[in-house]
């Protein structure tokens, strides 16, 4: 008798074993387990006790078995998106949103969270399992488990089409983004285009089956891949093709199959019925409730802040940019008159402004970050602050792409303490866009495993025999990936339901990764991480000088664009749109005109693509990556005033920042986390000072 195959998606507490994990283990895997975690479930009910070890203990051992499985097939729905996959993802979602919910909704297991909470041995309970207990009431409530029948029905219905809205709507964004392509023939259409992206465009056309494409005569696919399209829109001289790639990035999603408008008033308008039923005013409100905000005026008094600090340098900075560019255009025999300056035009003269200004130019920059070189560097920094080695063990688990690399995470004593999985580059067709940090395996006391997490980026690939070239965005975007890692690998939190990022307020979740993004305007680490890729020399001083100096261009500009996503959140979820005779696309105009200083296209679609809060966890908190600015910021400061040139300084306070905030993780309210680290409560003068929007203190 051949041996029962063990389903991978099964193996919790084990690396995944990407060889073996296909679509066709999801459907089988996922009902078997949400099967037999039923049965626990009807178990528990029918003799709960309101005790630590009676209750949360199980409650815990269930929801990781199925967090580790069902967290498997939404990696690889990011990374190795195909046909078979989302239809066996379909097909269990709405199953396993119905088993979250009767857990949630449970009666007994709610009555138990009372009882406990209000018994004798509360009190003598750790912090963080008191925090645990509360915020599992929260959750209970905000499911739905005070709900008379009728009511707990209709939002059980809401939840259901909520999950497949969201999936719905990311699929869509990632076919539409795979539909698009140019495949550009003359050279004069490629004029300004730095050979990098000539190389990596012809090297994908290439793939595509134009046999013989070269970056110096093409043909070149240009795509609405983030590698690919803004260093297009940065340095494509052609005009009209710029045009065409900005109206197409804007307006993906929005028509065809692939479109998502009636799929976000759909989303809005559950969203708001579901807060309805839970008695609260918007779903605004309801999100805000789980969050370290204190209510939604808490965030527009923020908001409103930084936008009036931003307002006037930031027309500024489009008058000098219209200023600049006709000036350009009227000097250049080869180029014709500007007339206005349209929205495809500002990314294009804001690279020529720079350069101007500060003498370099973004793709200058390319050669001196080779991947390898800045994984090192990045390292480095990570010894240096919180006294940890990492070290490639590449080969000692399957990965899901021949590109992705596997560390291991040791302390002090090299013993090992957790690991990770970087996925580095941009992967038409299969891969989503934009970057994150989830996590693989998290750290529990229970079980004494070690915290794995997933870092993935969509950087620009190797061309050719060179490794991947980064631009200095890119590094950016990777210090803030790993940022995120850090909290999730270095907690010390031995409870599952509170480790790494788990259980942290949403708002302030972005603290570490921000903070790590800081580090990329310190000489020392700058330099340590940059090795020229033909010379090997590191980053010459006056080219750090002028990143520096242009850390603050548009500084502004990118603030309000920011807050303008924020408002525009909050303004979505802040109402009924149907009952208040707006539509989607009318909101997005109204907080256009006071956040933004060149008004977006009349057909801009931009909502139809904002997967943040629409297929992601950030409706109606897509203002926590400025609340956590300004944390992280000031966090910072605590090294600018210690003195980064002080390796014991720097030193003493990292290890403070490590026993902190990427410690405590959910197991501690943020405000407390903050003030532990900084001995204050937080203030925005940092951001502000980071931005240069106030004066430089003396």
């Amino acid at each position: 008798m051949a041996p029962v195959e063990t389903n991978p998606l099964h193996l919790f507490g084990a690396l995944p074993r990407f060889d073996l994990i296909e679509a066709r283990h999801v459907e089988p895997g996922i009902r078997s387990l949400i099967e037999s975690l039923s049965e626990e479930l009807d178990a528990l009910e029918a003799k709960v006790e309101p005790t630590w070890a009676g209750l949360i203990e199980p409650l815990e051992s269930m929801g990781e078995r199925l967090g580790y499985a069902w967290g498997l097939v939404g990696h690889l729905m990011g990374v190795k998106n195909n046909d078979a996959l989302r239809d066996a993802h379909s097909a269990v979602q709405g199953e396993l949103v119905a088993f979250g919910l009767r857990q949630a909704q449970s009666r007994p297991l709610f009555e138990a969270l009372e009882a406990l909470r209000a018994g004798p041995g509360f009190a003598s309970l750790e912090l963080v399992q008191r925090r645990i207990v509360e915020n599992l009431l929260r959750e209970a409530k905000h499911s739905g488990v005070g709900l008379e029948q009728a009511d707990r029905t209709r939002f059980n219905e809401i939840a259901a089409e909520l999950a497949v809205l969201g999936t719905t709507f990311s699929n869509h964004v990632l076919d539409a983004t795979n539909a698009f392509s140019l495949t550009l023939t003359d050279p004069l259409e490629m004029a300004g285009i730095p050979e990098s992206l000539k190389a990596l465009s012809a090297q994908d056309a290439r793939a595509h089956g134009a046999e013989g494409a070269t970056a110096e005569d093409g043909p070149w696919r240009i795509t609405l891949d983030a590698p690919v399209l803004i260093p297009f829109l940065e340095h494509g001289e052609h005009r009209g093709r710029r045009e065409e790639l900005y109206r197409a990035y804007v307006t993906r999603a929005s028509d065809g199959k692939f479109d998502n408008t009636a799929v976000i008033e759909q989303i809005l308008a559950r969203r708001h019925e579901m807060a309805g039923l839970l008695g609260f005013e918007c779903y605004a409100d309801l999100s805000i409730d789980s969050k370290m905000a204190p209510d939604i005026s808490a965030v527009e008094a923020l908001l409103e802040n930084l936008r009036s600090a931003s307002m006037s340098t930031a027309r500024s900075d489009l008058a000098a940019l219209r200023e600049f560019a006709e000036a350009r255009t009227a000097k250049a025999t080869a180029e014709p008159p500007l007339g206005a300056l349209e929205l495809w035009d500002v990314a294009f003269y804001a690279e020529r402004l720079r350069e101007a200004r500060f003498d370099y130019s973004e793709e200058a920059l390319r050669p001196y970050f080779p991947l390898p070189h800045v994984l090192a560097g990045l390292f480095a920094l990570a010894k240096k602050l919180f006294g940890v080695s990492i070290v490639a063990a590449d080969g000692e688990t399957p990965v899901w792409h021949p590109d992705v690399r596997f560390f291991r995470v040791q302390g002090e004593n090299d013993e090992p303490i957790a690991a990770f999985f970087l996925d580095p580059y941009a992967r038409s067709g299969e891969k989503r866009g934009g970057a994150w940090m989830d996590e693989c395996l998290g750290r529990s006391g229970r079980t004494e495993g070690q915290p794995v997490a997933y870092l993935v980026c969509n950087q620009t690939p190797p061309v050719g025999d060179n490794p991947s070239l980064m631009s200095f965005d890119e590094v950016l975007t990777l210090f803030h990936e790993f940022g995120h890692g850090l909290q999730h690998m270095l907690t010390r939190v031995d409870y599952a339901l509170a480790s790494g990022i788990r259980n942290i307020e949403w708002d302030a979740v972005e603290l570490p990764s921000q903070f790590m993004e800081n580090w990329c305007y310190h000489r020392e680490t700058l330099l340590g991480l940059s090795k020229h890729v033909e010379t090997g020399e590191s980053l010459p001083l006056e080219l750090f000088d002028k990143i520096t100096a242009a850390r603050t261009f548009r500084a502004a500009s990118q603030m309000l664009r920011q807050i303008y996503f924020s408002s525009m959140d909050l303004a979505l979820h802040a109402k009924d749109l149907a009952s208040a005779g707006e539509d989607i696309f009318s909101v997005q105009r109204r907080i256009a005109e006071t956040t933004t200083v060149m008004p977006p296209l009349p057909e801009d679609r931009f909502l139809c693509s904002f997967g943040h809060i629409f297929a992601g966890g950030y409706a109606a908190g897509y203002y926590s990556y400025k609340w956590a600015e300004v944390l992280s910021a000031d966090a910072f400061s605590a090294f600018e005033e210690a003195g980064l040139d002080d390796p014991s300084a720097v030193a003493e306070t990292g290890r403070r920042f490590r026993e902190t905030v990427l410690s405590l993780g959910g197991g501690t309210p943020p405000m407390e986390v903050f003030e532990a680290f900084r001995g204050r409560a937080p203030s925005p003068d940092a951001l502000l000072r980071h931005s240069g929007l106030v004066a430089e203190a003396p």
